[in-house]
Parts: structure tokens; sequence; C-alpha cells
């Protein structure tokens, strides 16, 4: 059978798309995915986060992980299956996990939380997770107090073989500012030791936030908390729009997690509605169009 040059070059057109259309598709869809803290949703370490991100209409959640023995503890099969059934059912993905039980019970010196990160590691294996947010907030807060800041180095050390095993990433986030982040950092010598970035944490603190993510850069980052305190999103003093030029700027388009950003007399369903149309209308508009 002969092929016209018409059908040859429309079979070719067909085998392109195949291979290459679909990727390029996926790869034009907006970045910076939208989710929240699921403490910040009323519903910290339950699945019933998932429902109230749905009511929201946000992508997904970062979920608690806690000491053992929780009544939704991850490190138990059902409960997994509970937390992966729920996010099937609402189309709201898992963004990542977060361990704010070490703000109480301090990653630096209580002897458990070691073998806790090294269970979450496991549990994000299990789960197909990426990274686990560890807090340094409250009784954890290692500012100014370099023993506690090198024995994190010291046990991080020991997890981060296990951590890039399994391709996962730990992520500090600390009142420190991004000389004593790079510190820790460059001692642990480590991809899966990485920064979770909180602008309004840092903001506060005094930091200059801009200069901080252009010293990290997209390979020290592994997560951002988009949040503020007391107004909402683009109401306060922190600048978003400078916040996305430099986020592009340093190739950063992954998941933008809402925290905080409430204030008094609205739902937290009808602040995070606004919050979220907020970060879709910046982040989703190039800067050239904005």
């Amino acid at each position: 059978m002969r092929i016209s040059r018409r059908l040859m070059l429309g079979l070719c057109g067909a085998v392109a798309w195949r291979f290459t259309g679909h990727r390029a598709f996926a790869e034009s869809a907006p970045a910076y995915p939208i989710g929240a803290c699921d403490w910040s949703l009323g519903a910290r370490q339950t699945p019933r986060a998932f429902e109230v991100a749905k009511e929201i209409g946000l992508d997904g959640v970062q979920v608690s992980f806690g000491s053992p023995g929780e009544e939704f503890d991850l490190r138990k099969p059902e409960v997994r299956q509970q937390y992966q059934e729920a996010s099937r059912r609402t189309g709201v993905k898992i963004a990542s996990l977060a361990m704010g039980i070490l703000n109480s019970i301090p990653f630096a010196s209580d002897p458990r939380t070691e073998e806790w990160v090294s269970d979450c590691i496991d549990v994000m294996a299990a789960m197909g997770q990426k990274i686990v947010l560890l807090a340094f907030f409250g009784k954890g807060d290692i500012r100014n107090q370099p023993d506690l800041q090198a024995e994190v180095i010291r046990r991080l050390k020991r997890l981060a073989p296990k951590a890039e095993k399994a391709g996962v990433i730990l992520g500090i986030e600390s009142m420190l500012n991004v000389d004593d982040h790079l510190k820790i950092l460059d001692a642990v010598g480590s991809p899966a030791v990485q920064v979770y970035y909180d602008v309004a944490n840092m903001h506060y603190a005094g930091y200059d936030i801009f200069a901080e993510l252009r010293r990290l850069g997209r390979e020290r980052i592994c997560q951002v908390h988009t949040k503020e305190y007391d107004h909402l999103l683009g109401q306060g003093p922190i600048d978003f729009p400078k916040i996305r030029d430099v986020l592009q700027e340093i190739g950063y388009t992954d998941w933008l997690i809402l925290e905080a950003a409430t204030v008094n007399g609205r739902s937290i369903v009808d602040c995070y509605r606004e919050n979220a149309r907020y970060l879709r209308s910046l982040f989703h508009t190039s800067r050239e169009s904005s």
C-alpha cells in the first residue's frame, strides 16, 4: 500500500505529539500549586483537613506527623490508607509532611526525636512523599545556641544517608538567618537536608528575605510557607509581588503553602479562599504582564 506524503507527514506529527506534545502541554500548565498546613485549617493531624481544603479549593495539604501512638499516627499502615483515601476522594494532594511536634519536644536535645525523624523517612517512602518540615520554634529554637546547632548537625548527618536513599528531603524551618542555615547545610553536606522557607517568620525577624532567597537558591529551598500575621496575603507589610519575582528568578515553581494569614471576624474558609485567589492571580501571571 502506497502512503501519500500528506498522510506520512500527518502520521509523523501524531507520533511527535505522542512523545513530546503531552510533555510540552504539562510543562505549560500553571506551576505553583497552592496548599495549606493542616493546623492552619483547624484540622491538625486528621484526614478531615482534606475536606476543608476541598471546600476552600486548595490543591494540597501539609500533613502533620507527630509522636508515636496518636490517633492518626502515620506510622500505622491503616492510618496512611485513610489519608490516601481522603486525598483520592477529595482530589486534594498531600503536599508535604511537617513535624511541628519538634517545637515542644526539641530535635536538638530530646533523644527520641532522631528516631521519630527516621520513622518519618520510612513513612514518606511508603506514601510516596518527598518533603518533611522539621520545626525549630518554641522549645526547639536554636538561635544563638552553637552547642545545639552542632548537635542538630550531628543528628542530621546520621539521618541524611537514609533520607538520600529514600529520595526524601528534611526541611529545616527555624528562626535562623541565612548564614546560620547555610552553615548547617554545608556542615551536613547532603542534598537531602534543605531549608523550608517561611517568608513571614524571616520578615518579622528582620531579615532581608529577598537576599536570603537568592543566597539559598532553588537547590537549597525545599518548600515555601506563604504567610502573614493578622492580615490576609497582599494586605500586610510583606511584598508578595517581589517574593514572586525572586522565586521565579531562582527557578522555584513548586508548592506555596498557606499558613496563618487570617483576620478577626472571618472564617478560615473565607480567609483562605481569598488568600488562594490572591496567590493564583499573582503567581500564575507572568512578570511581563503584571
